[in-house]
C-alpha cells in the first residue's frame, strides 16, 4: 500500500516516467548505539537490471542527521560510470552492511554531504551516484524505506519471477517483466487496516490490467 501511493509515484515519475514498476523495497534499521556504517558504494553496482534506469526513493521513519548515521553522497558522482564488483574491496569484517564497497582512497569524504531528513521526508537518487553512512552512535533509531523504481521498459535479469517486481502505473512492456499480483488483505492472516476492502477492490482491479506482465 505504502509503495504504491500517488503521492511517492508522482515523484518517481518525474525521473522515469509514467509507466512504473517496483524492482525492490526494503527498511534499513539502524538500532541505537550500535547501527552499522553503510560503506561507499554505487547502488547500480549490485543491481541485475537492463538497462539501468532506476530511481531510489529513501522515506524517513525517523529524523535523520550525522549523529544517527544519516545518508552521505558525494555530488556529482551520478555522472560516474558504475564500477563492477571485481573494483569493489571486499571488508567482510561485521562492522558494516554490505561487505563490500569503493576503495576509500578514491574517495574524498571532504566532499562529502550529509542529507538531513526529517520523519516524513524524501530523498531521491540516482543509481550511480556515491554514498554511504557512518555507524548509530546516537541513542536514537535511524530508519527509512528505500524504494527502488523502474521504469517498465527496464528489465530485471532474473531467471525466475523476481520477488518484488509489481506494476505500479501505466502501461506494462509485453515481454520485458513478470509481474507479481498485488497482495489482498486476508483476515486472520494479516494485520487489519481501515479501507482493507477498498484495498481489496484496488488489488482485483491492478491483478486484471497486470496479469501476466501486460
Amino acid at each position: 500500500r505504502l509503495i504504491s501511493d500517488d503521492r511517492l509515484l508522482d515523484i518517481a515519475e518525474q525521473f522515469i516516467g509514467p509507466d512504473i514498476a517496483l524492482f525492490a523495497s526494503h527498511y534499513i534499521c539502524k538500532r541505537p548505539y550500535d547501527g552499522q556504517a553503510v560503506l561507499w558504494h554505487q547502488d547500480g553496482t549490485y543491481w541485475p537490471l537492463e538497462p539501468m534506469e532506476v530511481v531510489t526513493l529513501w522515506l524517513a521513519i525517523d529524523n535523520t542527521d550525522a549523529e544517527n548515521g544519516c545518508m552521505r553522497v558525494l555530488p556529482r558522482t551520478q555522472n560516474m560510470r558504475l564500477l563492477t564488483p571485481e573494483e569493489l574491496v571486499q571488508q567482510n569484517d561485521g562492522t558494516n552492511v554490505l561487505g563490500s564497497g569503493i576503495d576509500p582512497a578514491q574517495i574524498d569524504e571532504s566532499q562529502a554531504v550529509d542529507v538531513l531528513l526529517a520523519a516524513g521526508d524524501v530523498s531521491v537518487h540516482h543509481p550511480n551516484v556515491i554514498h554511504g553512512s557512518n555507524a548509530n552512535t546516537s541513542s536514537r533509531w535511524r530508519r527509512g524505506l528505500t524504494i527502488r523504481y523502474i521504469p517498465a521498459s527496464t528489465r530485471i535479469l532474473s531467471e525466475k519471477k523476481h520477488p518484488s517486481a509489481f506494476m505500479l502505473r501505466g502501461e506494462a512492456v509485453r515481454g520485458v517483466n513478470e509481474y507479481n499480483p498485488w497482495p489482498k488483505y486476508v483476515a486472520g492472516r494479516h494485520m487489519p487496516f481501515g479501507d482493507w476492502q477498498a484495498w481489496n477492490q484496488k488489488c482485483e482491479l491492478q491483478n486484471r490490467k497486470y496479469r501476466n506482465g501486460a
